[in-house]
């Protein structure tokens, strides 16, 4: 009998229905968490709107959760490796109070 050297495993193949390949663009999230669950809620904030209408929820286990950190944070590396650091925008400017003229 032979040893015949096994294949590796092959990766699953990815498929991207229509209505999702085109995404959905969003600068807000929410999360929460439960013992078993992660929730992820993300929404676009709009100028002039009180609420944040949200575009994707998505939920998944806690170890899930701990494997999108670990690969958020090796692609953000990879990111900066090439474009250089991503830069944290600057301050909000707070509206200063009435003037006073403290030389009278």
């Amino acid at each position: 009998m032979t040893d015949q050297p096994s294949k590796p495993p092959q990766p699953p193949k990815l498929s991207v229905p229509a209505d999702v390949a085109m995404g959905q663009y969003s600068n807000f999230v929410s999360i929460a968490h439960n013992y078993s669950e992660v929730v992820l809620d993300f929404g676009r904030t709009l100028p002039g709107r009180q609420d944040i209408p949200i575009v994707a929820r998505l939920m998944m286990t806690p170890f899930q959760a701990r494997q999108l950190l670990r690969a958020l944070t090796h692609n953000l590396q990879m990111y900066e490796q090439t474009f250089g650091p991503i830069q944290e925008p600057p301050a909000p400017r707070t509206p200063s109070g009435p003037q006073t003229d403290s030389t009278n």
